[in-house]
């Protein structure tokens, strides 16, 4: 007989602990996977302009174009996992039915032919393929699994701060090498086919070992496996839908993702066009990538202790607020390195814990529809992420199209002009400030921190009346 696992015991809710070391780095390489795809995407506006010739104006028509098909398939896609057989392990099977596609997708993306109107076709059709096929058919049923796997708040918080890890590290892992690794490689579009060949197979490799552990994993209430947990009885579409709109927290958490993968995706891109136009050297993004890297470790490790000091609430307000300070200072010196690097820090530094807790909040808001209609719709719940992110990667790379077609932009010219020094400031210092602002207004409306213990507390006094 094999060694017996020691039980892990209760959180201080009571809700028992199912989640070890290796359950969190297998999540987090799942997260990890998922980050290099979407970030990745975040840098080719630029390859697309500055790489393969393609029209600014037309990029940004054909990405506006891929984020909307991109937009209606998450919320849809979860409601097809809902549907399904196959218990709560069928959250995994998708990563491991996508793995491949994944992976030949996103060299792929890479290989633009010559030529505006077939170059146009192809980023149009591999960009539908790669955020609206495959992502949303892994990173959906993956948002799902955080509420599956584990009913304890604690477990959540730390899985949701892994998760971030993982998802900022691929930011970082992307902002810090790329272009220098395809300048390198001789910088030409050949050189970033190589650099997509192996992004491809890292991408295999992460989503292998997430996959691997997850189809073995143990659900949060008891000792089975994931495969012999009672199934929720599937809601109609339009009835989940309804539901959905109905729950105001989803609201706000969708919202909230929206307007946060605006700013990401801008900050994503933003970085290479200033360094390249503002400061004259590309190659300084590897720099700011590096040094951010040491503000974002810090803000890892600060970031459970400062979750637990000021709760959800307080803590999303730390990251917000915190981001726009650091903003107005940008603004008012935009053309200082020092300055603008260590404003770039500091606001990465605030913003980790608020990152930790996105599948924390959607975690709540499904545990708001189990109060409200006695039903979680978990998969479909999970569209909320899929559909912030989807939604604000599309909005940002229409923004930042838009900030460049109307600031004139040249990829040819060696020194930037007027309009276009101070379009990339408007979409690197005076937007993001914006946008942080809106993102504290809106969750001013979230008090669910508050109320959920007592919610739970009916849940399980109803269940027990259920049983009896």
């Amino acid at each position: 007989m094999g060694k017996k696992k020691k039980e892990l015991g209760f959180d201080s809710d009571g809700a028992k602990k199912v989640m070890r070391k290796r359950d969190y780095m297998a999540d987090m390489s799942g997260q990890l996977a998922l980050g290099l795809m979407a970030n990745v995407v975040g840098q080719l506006t630029y390859f697309y302009t500055d790489k393969v010739g393609l029209a600014v104006g037309g990029v940004g028509i054909v990405m506006a174009i891929a984020k909307v098909i991109d937009a209606l398939t998450d919320i849809w896609f979860g409601n097809v996992i809902e549907h399904s057989k196959g218990g709560n392990s069928k959250f995994y099977k998708w990563m491991f039915r996508m793995m491949i596609p994944a992976a030949v997708i996103t060299f792929l993306m890479f290989t633009v032919p010559k030529g505006q109107t077939i170059g146009m076709i192809y980023v149009l059709v591999t960009n539908v393929l790669l955020t609206a096929v495959i992502y949303t058919m892994i990173a959906t049923p993956f948002s799902a699994v955080m509420v599956v796997r584990t009913n304890s708040q604690v477990e959540r918080s730390n899985m949701g701060i892994f998760r971030a890890v993982g998802n900022y590290g691929a930011g970082m892992i992307i902002s810090i090498i790329i272009i220098p690794v395809t300048n390198m490689l001789g910088g030409t579009q050949s050189a970033w086919i190589k650099f997509g060949a192996i992004l491809a197979l890292i991408v295999l490799l992460l989503l292998a070992i997430c996959y691997n552990n997850g189809r073995k994993a143990k659900y949060s209430e008891d000792t089975e496996t994931l495969n012999e947990v009672e199934e929720e009885e599937a809601v109609p579409f339009k009835d989940a839908i309804k539901m959905l709109f109905g729950n105001k927290y989803w609201v706000i958490v969708l919202l909230f993702n929206i307007i946060t993968n605006v700013t990401n995706a801008i900050a994503a891109a933003s970085g290479t066009y200033y360094c390249k136009w503002i400061f004259g050297n590309d190659n300084l993004v590897a720099i700011t990538g590096i040094a951010g890297l040491a503000a974002t470790l810090l803000g890892f490790v600060l970031a459970k202790p400062i979750i637990s000091k000021l709760g959800i609430k307080k803590t999303v307000y730390f990251g917000v607020l915190g981001q726009a300070i650091t903003c107005v200072v940008r603004c008012v010196v935009p053309t200082n390195f020092m300055a603008c690097t260590v404003m770039s820090l500091i606001g990465s530094l605030v913003q980790i814990p608020l990152m930790c807790l996105y599948g924390v909040l959607l975690a709540m808001a499904v545990d708001y529809n189990e109060w409200k209609y006695d039903k979680k719709l978990v998969a479909v719940s999970s569209g909320a992420i899929g559909f912030g992110s989807k939604v604000g990667g599309g909005l940002g790379s229409i923004i930042l199209s838009v900030f460049l077609a109307i600031g004139a932009y040249d990829a040819t010219l060696e020194v930037a002009t007027t309009s276009m020094r101070y379009a990339i400031y408007g979409f690197s210092n005076y937007l993001p400030l914006v946008m942080n602002l809106l993102m504290f207004f809106v969750f001013t409306k979230f008090d669910l921190e508050e109320k959920l213990p007592k919610m739970r507390a009916e849940v399980e006094a109803r269940r027990k009346g259920q049983n009896n």
